[in-house]
C-alpha cells in the first residue's frame, strides 16, 4: 500500500460533562451546614491542529476513533470534578474537514500550529450549593452534565504547492519536475506512471524559489470518475497557478488543452479564476518552421512557450515565467479558496469505512457512577432533612 493518504474518514467523540453534586454539609456541633455539593467537570474537546511535519493522512489510517474523556463528578466541599483530556488531531497543511453525513464543509486547516475547534466537550454540571436561596437553603437537586458529541467526519489533505501541473497522461510532467527540482517522481513510458502527487522545490533566479506539484494525468471526463477520477484534482483546487502540459507530438494541440479546461471546470468552476501557463512539452522534436506553425493553434491570452525537459531548452525562460505569474497582483492565495460541500456520491469507498463506531464504554459513562454517589448524598441528605424538622 502507497504511504500516500490523502483521504480518510475517521470517527470522534467529545468528552461528556461531570454531573454535579448532591451534597449536604454534615459535621459535629455545625447544624444546618448546608448544601455544598461541586460542579462537574468539562468534558475533553476534540481539536485539529497542523502540523507542518506531515505531509500525509497516513497516521490517521490505524486511528480511526477518537474518543475524549469525560469530566469527573462534583464532590462534597464545594470540589469540582476533574476536566476531561482534550485529544489533538494532529494533520498536515492542507487538510480540509467535511462531515461525513451530509458533506458539508466544516473547516480548513493551512497554517502550522493552527488549531481548530472541532468537538466541544459537553460542560459539566452545577452543584446544589449554586441553586441555594433565602427561600431554598437545602435545594436537593443537581445538573447534570452535558452529553457528548460524536460525529464522522472525512478529511481530505489538497496539496498547498505554487504551481500545479495540469496534463493528459505522458505528457511530461513528472520529468520536468525530476529536472527543475530534487524530486525523483517515478518515470516510464506507459500512461498513468504517477499514482500519487510529488512536490519538489524549484530555485529561480535571485535566490527565489516556489512549490510544484505533478499529480497523476487527467483523461477526458475525469470530473465524473474516469481514470482516477476526482480523487486527485481536488490538489489542483489549492494551487495558485496552473501550468498546463500538452506534448508537441499531440494529435491537436487546442483539442486538448480544451478538454483539461472543460475538466477542471466541470469539477470546480471557481478554477477559472486561477491564472495559466501553456507549455509545449517535448519540442525537441519540432524544428523552427513547425513552432512556427504551432504557435498560430496555440489558444489565445494564455502566456505559453516551448520547452524540452532532456534538452532543457526553455527551462529558464518557464521558470522566470512561472515567478512572473506567481508575483501578480493577481496572486491566488490559498487562504482564500471557498470550499464546497462534498457530494458523498462521487467518494471513494474505502472498506474500512464501514468500521461501525467505537462503542461507548461502561467505564465513560458517568451516570453509573453518579448513581453510587447519590446513593451516600442521599444518607447525607436525610439527616440534614431531619435536622431542618427538628428545628
Amino acid at each position: 500500500m502507497s504511504n500516500f493518504v490523502d483521504y480518510v474518514k475517521i470517527y470522534c467523540r467529545s468528552g461528556k460533562g461531570g454531573r454535579g453534586s448532591l451534597h449536604f454539609r454534615r459535621e459535629k456541633y455545625i447544624p444546618k451546614g448546608g448544601p455544598d455539593g461541586g460542579d462537574g467537570g468539562r468534558g475533553g474537546n476534540i481539536y485539529l491542529r497542523g502540523n507542518r511535519n506531515y505531509w500525509t493522512l497516513l497516521h490517521l489510517k490505524y486511528e480511526r476513533h477518537i474518543i475524549a474523556t469525560s469530566g469527573e463528578g462534583g464532590s462534597a466541599k464545594r470540589s469540582s470534578g476533574k476536566d476531561g483530556e482534550d485529544r489533538i488531531i494532529e494533520v498536515p497543511l492542507g487538510t480540509v474537514a467535511y462531515d461525513a453525513l451530509t458533506g458539508q464543509y466544516i473547516c480548513d486547516v493551512t497554517a502550522d500550529g493552527q488549531q481548530i475547534l472541532l468537538l466541544p466537550g459537553g460542560r459539566g454540571g452545577l452543584g446544589n450549593w449554586n441553586f441555594k436561596t433565602s427561600t431554598n437553603q437545602a435545594p436537593r437537586y443537581a445538573q447534570p452534565g452535558e452529553p457528548a458529541i460524536e460525529r464522522t467526519v472525512i478529511l481530505q489533505l489538497k496539496l498547498l504547492a505554487d504551481v500545479g501541473l495540469v496534463g493528459l497522461p505522458n505528457a511530461g510532467k513528472s520529468t520536468l519536475l525530476s529536472v527543475l527540482s530534487a524530486a525523483k517522481p517515478k518515470i516510464a513510458n506507459y500512461p498513468f506512471t504517477t499514482l500519487e502527487p510529488n512536490l519538489g522545490i524549484v530555485a529561480c533566479r535571485g535566490n527565489h524559489s516556489f512549490v510544484m506539484a505533478d499529480i497523476p494525468g487527467i483523461i477526458e471526463g475525469a470530473s465524473q470518475g474516469k481514470g482516477l477520477g476526482l480523487r486527485f484534482l481536488r490538489h489542483i483546487e489549492r494551487n495558485s497557478l496552473l501550468l498546463f502540459m500538452i506534448p508537441a507530438d499531440a494529435t491537436d494541440i487546442s483539442r486538448e488543452y480544451d478538454i483539461l479546461h472543460n475538466e477542471l471546470v466541470r469539477y470546480n468552476p471557481d478554477l477559472l479564476t486561477k491564472s495559466r501557463v501553456l507549455a509545449i512539452t517535448k519540442s525537441d522534436l519540432l524544428d523552427d518552421e513547425l513552432r512556427i506553425a504551432f504557435a498560430h493553434e496555440l489558444p489565445p491570452g494564455v502566456p505559453s512557450l516551448f520547452i524540452s525537459s532532456i534538452t532543457e531548452q526553455g527551462l529558464t525562460e518557464l521558470k522566470d515565467l512561472l515567478w512572473k505569474e506567481l508575483n501578480r497582483e493577481t496572486f491566488h492565495e490559498p487562504e482564500h479558496l471557498v470550499h464546497k460541500d462534498l457530494d458523498l456520491a462521487t467518494l471513494p469507498l474505502d472498506d474500512d469505512d464501514l468500521a461501525p463506531p467505537a462503542p461507548l464504554d461502561a467505564d465513560d459513562d458517568d451516570w453509573d457512577d453518579a448513581d453510587t454517589d447519590l446513593d451516600d448524598d442521599d444518607t447525607d441528605e436525610e439527616a440534614s432533612d431531619e435536622e431542618y424538622d427538628r428545628q
